[in-house]
Parts: C-alpha cells; sequence; structure tokens
C-alpha cells in the first residue's frame, strides 16, 4: 500500500474561560477525501477513548498510585491482560466491572477467567 496522505488537523477547544488550539499530524495508506480521512481519525480516538473510559471505569486506573520504575508499566499491562480475559470470558452477562468483582469474590469465576 504505502504512504497515500498526510494530514494535519488542527483542534479548537473553547471551554468557559479559555480557549486551546492543537496541531495534529498523521501518516495514512489511505487514498481519499478529507471527509473519509477524518471518519478514520474519529474511529481511531473512539477505539482509544473507549479503552481509557473501560480501564477507569472497571479499573479506576485514574485513581491508581504507582510511580516508581517501571511499576507503571507493569501494572498497565497487567489491567490490560486482566481486561482481555474478563472480555472473553462469556458466561455472565454483565459488564466488566461486575465480572471483575465477581472474579474477587469467587474464586470459582475467578479460575473460569483465567482459563480461557
Amino acid at each position: 500500500m504505502g504512504l497515500q496522505t498526510l494530514v494535519k488537523v488542527r483542534r479548537e477547544r473553547r471551554l468557559a474561560d479559555r480557549t486551546t488550539l492543537e496541531t495534529h499530524y498523521y501518516i495514512s495508506s489511505l487514498p481519499g477525501s478529507a471527509s473519509v480521512l477524518l471518519k478514520a481519525i474519529w474511529a481511531r480516538w473512539g477505539i482509544e477513548n473507549g479503552l481509557h473510559w473501560v480501564l477507569d471505569v472497571a479499573f479506576r486506573e485514574d485513581d491508581q498510585r504507582t510511580r516508581v520504575g517501571t511499576s507503571p508499566q507493569n501494572f498497565a499491562v497487567l489491567r490490560h491482560i486482566a481486561l482481555n480475559l474478563l472480555k472473553h470470558e462469556s458466561s455472565l452477562k454483565v459488564g466488566v466491572k461486575a465480572k471483575r468483582l465477581r472474579a474477587a469474590w469467587s474464586e470459582a469465576y475467578l479460575l473460569k477467567v483465567l482459563s480461557i
């Protein structure tokens, strides 16, 4: 495929007391119009924001206080592994947070999650 497009996106955010401007650059193998490229950029951020939202709600990631050495990265990897295991466990029809709590309360359920 190769490089097809260079994209420059300027974002303006207006709050009550200030306005911020950001410029982001993207490279893409997509040929196409600005609207096609913008949809691809939005889709990528939708996935990214969804992941961070789940990690924050289910694992309270924003409240984590690990700061020394490589512990922040190591714990982030563990949270991602746990998230993937919980998402793939399908016997309960509840959200990730509820599955996480169930795994903490029930050793049988925890073993079911880990055996996936």
